[in-house]
């Protein structure tokens, strides 16, 4: 399994680089999990829109879908279109994004399949079981099962007990971490800082940490100290174009 990260920054992209976006790639499959603004342009630097196979969303905020639009629009305002492309998201999560073109503009681009949080199914060659998140909106963290290696992504998320089921023994956990320290009163409970999420990484037993979702602006070394703090293991930070092979 390999991971490849289009895009970390959370809330905005910052200058020359995007907001939630990760490649997943396992036996040939190419499984886009979140693409969020500005995301669609660095995924081309790796694959072409027509070599994806299937997408996969946590949420409906456009940090982590708004990139949906321009990947379908690549795919079906050609010559010669590939499939529909399957994409899983929560229900509604896409309500706005696919209603940003004129009816039926887009419709034979894809396949949705809206999927209940906390239900488990087969996603080309990865089993994904998903879990509701605390966000302000229906969030899908997901633990994704290939070749014998495991993925856990938390999309967004407050710190929570399921975060540390979802992630228990994984070999990655990539984990929302807006803020290193101290997350805002109006964020308690829905959002994460690196120091909790070192914390939960630690609970969880996982064997190693990317922090993603940075607050614009954000040091990524003192988001790496924080986690640190609780988490004794290798501590990465989702920058753009960082691939890493899960083995």
């Amino acid at each position: 399994m390999r991971l490849t990260v289009l895009g970390g920054c959370g809330a905005w992209p910052e200058a020359g680089q995007a907001c939630s976006g990760y490649l997943v790639e396992h036996d040939g499959f190419r499984l886009l999990v979140d693409l969020g603004y500005a995301a669609f342009p660095r995924l081309l630097q790796h694959v072409a829109a027509g070599q994806v196979d299937a997408v996969f969303i946590s949420h409906g905020h456009p940090d982590h879908c708004a990139d949906l639009n321009p990947l379908l629009r690549a795919r079906t305002l050609r010559d010669d279109p590939p499939p529909p492309l399957p994409v899983y998201a929560p229900p509604g999560a896409l309500d706005a994004v696919l209603a940003l073109d004129r009816p039926g503009m887009l419709d034979a681009a894809y396949v949705l399949h809206e999927f209940s949080v906390g239900s488990t199914f087969d996603l080309g060659p990865f089993r994904a079981e998903t879990r509701l998140l605390p966000h302000w909106v229906p969030n899908a963290g997901v633990r994704l099962t290939a070749g014998g290696r495991v993925l856990t992504y938390t999309g967004d998320s407050g710190p929570s007990p399921d975060v540390v089921e979802l992630a228990r023994d994984a070999d990655l956990l990539l984990a929302e971490a807006t803020h290193v320290d101290r997350v805002p009163e109006d964020s308690v409970g829905y959002l994460s800082s690196a120091r909790q999420v070192g914390r939960q990484a630690a609970e969880a037993g996982v064997r190693r940490l990317v922090l993603t979702h940075l607050w614009p602006g954000t040091d990524p070394a003192a988001a790496r100290a924080a986690a640190g703090d609780g988490y004794r293991g290798e501590i990465g930070v989702a920058d753009p174009d960082l691939t890493l092979e899960i083995s």
